[in-house]
């Protein structure tokens, strides 16, 4: 008899904790004014609303007064959010500032008493900062023209959930072996990979197939902390991706991939390419998910020569966990 089981954390030996960055929880279309989500990422349950006055705001979801989740049945008033219970109203600090049939506030929920979150919006996304400890953000969101530029197609977007620890799944991209025995190309992708503090540079020398011969091609990619990333694909038709890719829990991480190209080519003699370039680019992440909703993490794996740049990337990724959480694998001998 078949039956679909999950593995654990414990079972898959996943013992990194969440790194803290800045991490998508939203479209900004998704979201109205006036508009309310639950959602639960990090571990933990969130609400996300719009004010009247056009920004976003997150708390942690539940209510101090009697436990009420702010996000089912919640509604904006102003610039606060209101309990669905008993309709007290809580700032963006997490301050209550107001309880409508009480003639006082209880001194202990007149200062912050639910966590905020500090939340952006760049790149036609919803951006909020994660740090366990509850630390400033240490950087910002980096602006991505081409999401905003009018000459540019809307994004196509593709949604995943993932059971993989986030540290595992965005190693793939410095994992050079895998792209011939994962995703069948012809050959290892010629990279260099350059680190300067909490960003990453990646750039592939990736020439493409077509009905008329080779034609140079090139992936340009830069991760800014572990949530925000951006691939630039050149050759063919020029195609740009923006990932959003945020842990809901350790082993768990949503993904969100958005697509824009140039109208010129999107839309004109090349759009059967364009649209060719987006099938292929999705269709190595269904790849690639069937290996990490499945594969252990290991540690102190044993690396060989041909392996790419996982030794780095790892030394990079570990300054994104509050304590020495990640191990550094076995030296290439």
């Amino acid at each position: 008899m078949e039956f679909d089981r999950k593995l654990s954390a414990a079972d898959r030996d996943i013992r990194l904790p969440i790194p803290f960055g800045w991490y998508v929880v939203g479209y900004s279309d998704e979201l109205p004014v006036g508009g309310v989500r639950p959602l639960r990422y990090f571990d933990r349950e969130l609400v996300l609303w719009r004010g009247e006055d056009g920004r976003t705001r997150m708390l942690d979801a539940y209510c101090r007064h009697l436990g009420a989740h702010l996000g089912h049945g919640g509604r904006v008033s102003g610039n606060s959010i209101v309990c669905p219970f008993h309709a007290w109203a809580y700032d963006d600090r997490g301050t209550v500032v107001d309880i409508p049939y009480s003639r006082s506030i209880p001194p202990r929920v007149k200062r912050p008493c639910v966590r905020s979150w500090p939340v952006v919006e760049k790149n036609r996304l919803i951006w909020a900062w994660y740090h366990p400890a509850g630390v400033a953000p240490q950087w910002e969101v980096a602006d991505v023209p081409e999401a905003t530029d009018p000459e540019w197609t809307a994004c196509e977007r593709f949604e995943w959930h993932i059971n993989v620890h986030l540290q595992d799944m965005a190693e793939n991209g410095s994992d050079t072996a895998h792209f011939q025995y994962t995703h069948g190309t012809a050959a290892y992708p010629e990279q260099k990979t350059a680190f300067d503090g909490h960003i990453m540079r990646t750039d592939i020398n990736a020439p493409m197939d077509t009905p008329r011969g080779q034609v140079p091609g090139g992936i340009h990619v830069v991760n800014v902390g572990p949530g925000q990333s951006w691939t630039r694909f050149t050759g063919i038709s020029e195609t740009l991706l923006i990932s959003g890719v945020t842990p809901v829990a350790v082993d768990h991480v949503h993904v969100r991939f958005c697509f824009l190209q140039p109208k010129a080519q999107a839309e004109g003699p090349t759009a059967a390419v364009a649209a060719a370039i987006i099938r292929e680019v999705v269709r190595q992440l269904e790849q690639d998910k069937r290996i990490w909703d499945n594969k252990a993490y290991v540690a102190s794996p044993i690396l060989c020569q041909g392996d790419g740049a996982i030794d780095r990337w790892r030394r990079f990724y570990a300054q994104f966990y509050p304590a020495d959480a990640a191990c550094e694998p076995e030296a290439v001998t």
